[in-house]
């Protein structure tokens, strides 16, 4: 669909995955099912996070944030994405397409930039133990969840204004929900918009990888000095899970936004498995947590065997 005869675009079509007609179904089902899971893996973290008063210390009250944010950044797409599997129309407002596109940018960079805060969490736990209640205070955790929300939802509006203050006049077809991608069907000139994400986007981009990067450099060395079998083990037990929910967020990012569009198969197919490791990566963060942390696992058998115990009493 070309609009440019139309002097202004008022809606926007989502390629998406019209390309692959003959499996609009089944993918309703795997994406729903997907959702479902999502939102109840995080759910059930947040009610044991909240339940459980020993649980009630810096770390899980960032792991209670980062649950949110996998709550919220599906919620940002993955209706909008059934509904267009299910009544086949993939065409979006103009103003629909703003809101979708603000909300992914500030929940995905509220996450990068939380990933980074976990991570100099486990940091000062790990290289200063002794010092870690004075230095991680509820105070300066609350003030730090503050500044990645603030810092997320800040930097989205700046590039979601900044892209859709522009003219609009060619073609509306969006084969990615991302702002270059947006970006690129604008008639205008389009050179601050373009040196807004590559400057404010990258540098924080990069702050935050960065303290993410080093974070674990010094946890990694000063694990290694660790000289008993069983020190190191407890040592590493404490951010092994964060550690994995780190490599699979940039494992995401890099597969989604860096890597070349294969050769082998249809641009329809690579937005598929784009897709996929986007809805993917918050339905395995609560996993992730419930398998390698042990208070985790057992705050949440503790709340589903209570919450089964009280329907038994009940019936």
């Amino acid at each position: 669909m070309d609009v440019g005869n139309l002097s202004t675009v008022t809606q926007f079509v989502l390629m998406g995955l019209s390309d692959l007609p003959e499996v609009r179904y089944p993918l309703f089902v795997v994406f729903a099912v997907i959702y479902q899971i999502t939102l109840a893996g995080n759910g059930a973290i947040l009610l044991a996070l909240c339940t459980e008063r020993k649980l009630h210390t810096p770390m899980y009250y960032l792991l209670a944030n980062l649950s949110l944010l996998d709550i919220f950044c599906p919620l940002a797409t993955v209706p909008k994405m059934l509904h267009n599997l299910l009544s086949g129309e993939n065409s979006i407002s103009f103003l629909g397409c703003a809101v979708q596109l603000y909300s992914l940018v500030a929940f995905m960079g509220t996450e990068v930039f939380l990933l980074a805060v976990m991570a100099y969490d486990r940091y000062v736990a790990i290289c200063f133990p002794l010092r870690y209640a004075l230095i991680m205070t509820k105070v300066r955790c609350v003030q730090l969840v503050c500044g990645t929300w603030a810092a997320g939802f800040l930097n989205s509006l700046l590039h979601t204004v900044s892209t859709f203050c522009l003219s609009f006049c060619k073609s509306n077809l969006v084969n990615q929900l991302d702002i270059p991608q947006v970006v690129a069907l604008s008639c205008s000139s389009t050179y601050m918009t373009e040196m807004l994400v590559l400057v404010v986007g990258g540098m924080l981009g990069i702050s935050a990888f960065l303290t993410t990067l080093v974070s674990y450099v010094y946890i990694i060395c000063t694990i290694l000095r660790i000289r008993s079998a069983e020190g190191k083990c407890r040592a590493f037990s404490t951010c092994a899970s964060h550690l994995l929910v780190v490599c699979l967020f940039y494992r995401t990012t890099i597969f989604t936004y860096v890597r070349p569009s294969s050769s082998q198969h249809s641009p329809a197919r690579d937005r598929l498995v784009s897709m996929l490791y986007g809805v993917i990566t918050p339905m395995l963060n609560p996993l992730i947590y419930r398998l390698r942390n042990s208070e985790v696992k057992g705050a949440l058998t503790r709340v589903l065997c209570g919450g089964a115990r009280s329907q038994q009493a009940e019936h």
